[in-house]
């Protein structure tokens, strides 16, 4: 993971933050943290549609870039009303363009879904400090990404808040003294819900997220528990562990973010309130720690923290998860593009809540497995396995 800091004295110099994602909700939360720091500067700011957002982030932060990937887009929009010194950059290819500058040292990868997967790699193959929310990017490339990462010097940081609570209890100990690590999940809104239930969900009802306030897609993925599917296959290559050292506790107050648990049986956990901008926050101060603008636990009131065992026949996206973590190869890519196709079939009317899952896992066990791929193979598969979730709708 990150190596130790090398001095005691402190640099004084800002840490320029390039923001992939500014305006989806781990983005928007950067720009709090950025703005409130003293310490942090924005030299970038990316989002692909939402111009109005950015332009009034860019007006906050005054970043000497602002990225529009959608470059179509960008074209219909005035931008005159971007600070003195800000320069705007359109196109895809804008996001390498800046995550390799030497100005840019760290990079917070916010951007949801595969489409972060090719300025993630850029960031890592330039040797940045990544810190990590697009999950999607180490599922997918995860072997891939870790051996750049290494090649280059690059430092990758999770953003995930259980990720990043498992990066932080592991300091507790060596990695020889790990015995599992335990991802938490709130349950999502049907954690309760029998099956006859679950087939009558609705859209409105599945974005209705018990205790996160996030985008659509991310909210989908946490009714259908697809979220810890994927975060199982993150943690696997994040922190190098097998699929059989990791687990997945049901845990609704969301309040305990993850667990790791050593070889003497001693289980060390993070707290906090569900405010993502504390994980965000200890990515880009990374190895600091700061004052806070996330709420604090308030330990005069009583508490009541409760954990379960997962439903696996209710959630069939947990054993999913944990297959694509034992297998690796392929696996990953298949299963998370099959997942952002069946999500948008589902937004869009087109797929019961129901069928979600059973469409990843029959495109995954359609797929012809390899290994090894290339990063090229990823971008293949990933196209394909998009295309297979159409057909199977289609059927």
């Amino acid at each position: 993971m990150a190596p130790p800091p090398t001095s005691t004295t402190e640099h004084r110099e800002a840490k320029r933050v390039a923001v992939l994602g500014a305006t989806g909700s781990v983005g928007a939360g950067a720009v709090e943290v950025i703005a409130a720091s003293g310490r942090l500067e924005a030299i970038a700011l990316s989002a692909h549609q939402r111009f109005d957002r950015l332009i009034e982030q860019a007006k906050l932060l005054k970043p000497r870039w602002v990225i529009a990937t959608d470059a179509k887009a960008a074209k219909k929009k005035s931008w005159r009303k971007l600070p003195t010194g800000t320069e705007l950059l359109t196109g895809p290819e804008a996001l390498e363009q800046t995550v390799r500058h030497e100005d840019v040292d760290t990079v917070l990868a916010a951007i949801v879904g595969t489409a972060g997967l090719e300025s993630t790699w850029a960031a890592v193959d330039a040797g940045k400090t990544v810190a990590l929310a697009n999950k999607e990017a180490l599922v997918a490339a995860g072997p891939l990404i870790q051996q750049l990462a290494r090649q280059r010097g690059a430092t990758l940081l999770p953003v995930d808040s259980e990720h990043s609570a498992i990066f932080q209890a592991l300091k507790s100990g060596s990695p020889d003294e790990v015995e599992r690590l335990v991802l938490t999940a709130s349950g999502g809104p049907f954690r309760t819900w029998d099956p006859e239930a679950l087939r009558q969900v609705t859209v409105d009802e599945a974005l209705a997220h018990p205790t996160w306030d996030m985008g659509p897609k991310i909210t989908i993925d946490s009714a259908t528990l697809m979220n810890k599917a994927l975060e199982i296959v993150e943690a696997r290559w994040l922190f190098d562990l097998p699929a059989e050292r990791l687990g997945v506790m049901i845990h609704p107050q969301s309040v305990v973010h993850s667990m790791v648990e050593f070889v003497d049986g001693s289980v060390i956990a993070q707290l906090s309130p569900p405010d993502m901008r504390l994980p965000i926050q200890y990515a880009l101060e990374y190895p600091h720690r700061r004052d806070a603008l996330a709420e604090r636990l308030d330990w005069t009131q009583r508490m009541v923290l409760e954990f379960e065992p997962p439903d696996f026949d209710r959630f069939p996206a947990l054993e999913l998860g944990f297959r694509t973590a034992r297998e690796g190869g392929t696996a990953g890519v298949v299963v998370n593009a099959a997942n952002e196709a069946a999500v948008s079939q589902f937004l869009d009317g087109e797929l019961h809540f129901t069928e979600i899952v059973p469409a990843c896992a029959s495109v995954l066990e359609s797929h012809h497995f390899s290994p090894s791929p290339t990063l090229d193979e990823l971008h293949q598969l990933d196209q394909w396995a998009r295309r297979e979730v159409e057909n199977w709708v289609c059927a």
